[in-house]
């Protein structure tokens, strides 16, 4: 006999209380309980912890491994994230802002894949709206199948039927089941349907590929054990207002998290974007003051970026300070060093920062392009087009070394650059003759002004 329950439930972290409470005891946060109805099963009997089970432990040399053959998903980018392709019976998390490709990466991802039969289950679009965003993208073939439904049940049972070796499920936030009477989107479905997918993964070896809503904060919506019951974690960045996205692993069982992919977003769909540095970097033919190149790296790929400064005289008793793509605290901070050690009166002038692409950069490696930017708009004299930055600023104006130097100058000597100032720091253990571009080694903000701009 079934007992039905209500429960308050934390949307944020899924803790259970017997009551509303306005701030969660586990997770902090406020006004994050909502009511749910649980069913519990009273019939059966309590499981004894010790009964006697068929599994026994067994050593590492007992074990018997074959390396299966990855899913090659058509995408370079996609299969140098997830570590050479898509491992049969893992289950992916995609998570997004609203409106940023999700779903069009998805179904670029299902229409790729020629040789495996996918089956693509969407609870938020028509099969119409499928059938348009498919038009646009203008690719199709006879193995791609569309399901518009919401139930789990009625898709495991079509999953089975249609024999999908890849299935795509747009969004899990849509997805119930019959076993809980929790409305769709609430912790307890979203946990329950992921778990039962993940099961279903692991004993028929279909991968499947979820897609995530994310909250207010950026985070992904449910509870924090659906990242951990997934394989991976994919989350697709970028500005809706440009047309760079960034799709980066935050967690992968299967290869590295340290890989990111950037795609442009066209009329046409998501294309790849093997060399960014071209795209990234708009003016390079162009003398222009207040506009810097930085060699930065995410993860472990490097590229070349556009810091772009324009320095004007506050028209208000107080200068503004703005900041796009870089971190406004940090900026203030490089503004005092130049001030403090430089001698650059600063303090009443309007200040604005820009990181060309919609680009969100983190690396410090820029700190060096971002003076240099600055300081070209405040004396309205351009830096040589063909120069290049890679050095963080410390607090007493000297330039602190920076990692993996020699990807970022084989970056800049791959583009065409011929001059590339660093720190002199790195000279340790690296032979710079083998480079067939010029290198300036500074080791304060003093000097790299005296060799910029001569």
């Amino acid at each position: 006999m079934s007992k039905t329950k209500t429960s308050w439930v934390c949307q944020n972290c899924g803790v259970e209380s017997s009551k509303w409470i306005g701030r969660c005891t586990s997770c902090g946060e406020w006004n994050t309980y909502v009511e749910e109805i649980v069913r519990k099963d009273t019939s059966g009997k309590i499981t004894n912890y010790f009964s006697i089970g068929t599994a026994k432990p067994i050593t590492l040399q007992e074990i018997t491994y074959l390396e299966e053959a990855r899913i090659d998903t058509q995408s370079s980018e996609l299969n140098r994230i997830l570590g050479g392709g898509m491992v049969p019976g893992s289950i992916l998390l995609l998570g997004g802002e609203p409106g940023i490709g999700k779903s069009t990466l998805a179904l670029q991802i299902a229409l790729g894949l020629k040789e495996v039969k996918t089956l693509y289950i969407t609870g938020e679009e028509s099969n119409q709206q499928i059938k348009l965003r498919a038009s646009r993208i203008k690719s199709n073939h006879e193995n791609c199948f569309i399901l518009t439904e919401t139930s789990l049940e009625n898709s495991l049972t079509q999953i089975k039927n249609t024999q999908a070796g890849f299935v795509i499920v747009d969004s899990i936030q849509t997805m119930f089941t019959e076993n809980i009477s929790s409305s769709p989107g609430s912790i307890s479905q979203i946990r329950e349907c992921t778990a039962r997918l993940l099961r279903f993964a692991k004993e028929t070896s279909v991968s499947v590929l979820l897609i995530g809503h994310i909250t207010k904060e950026g985070n992904l919506a449910g509870p924090k054990a659906l990242e951990h019951i997934v394989d991976v974690v994919l989350q697709f960045e970028g500005d809706k207002n440009h047309m760079y996205r960034i799709l980066r692993a935050t967690k992968n069982r299967f290869g590295s998290t340290s890989e990111l992919g950037i795609y442009e977003m066209r009329n046409s769909g998501l294309r790849e974007v093997h060399n960014p540095s071209e795209l990234l970097i708009s003016h390079i033919d162009e003398n222009l003051s207040g506009v810097s190149i930085s060699a930065t790296i995410d993860g472990v790929r490097p590229f070349l970026i556009e810091t772009q400064a324009l320095v004007s005289s506050a028209v208000y008793g107080t200068p503004q300070r703005s900041s796009t793509g870089f971190d406004l605290r940090r900026l203030n901070m490089l503004l005092a060093v130049l001030e403090k050690r430089a001698g650059f009166k600063l303090v009443a002038k309007d200040v604005f920062l820009n990181i060309a692409g919609g680009i969100k950069v983190n690396d410090p490696a820029i700190d060096l392009a971002v003076i240099s930017a600055i300081l070209s708009s405040n004396i309205d004299i351009p830096i040589n087009k063909r120069m290049c930055f890679a050095g963080e600023v410390g607090l007493s104006g000297e330039i602190r070394p920076v990692n993996r130097i020699e990807q970022r100058i084989r970056e800049a000597e791959k583009f065409g650059l011929s001059e590339m100032c660093i720190s002199k720091y790195n000279r340790k253990g690296i032979d710079f003759s083998k480079f067939n571009i010029k290198i300036h080694f500074q080791s304060r903000i003093e000097d790299l002004i005296k060799n910029i701009f001569k």
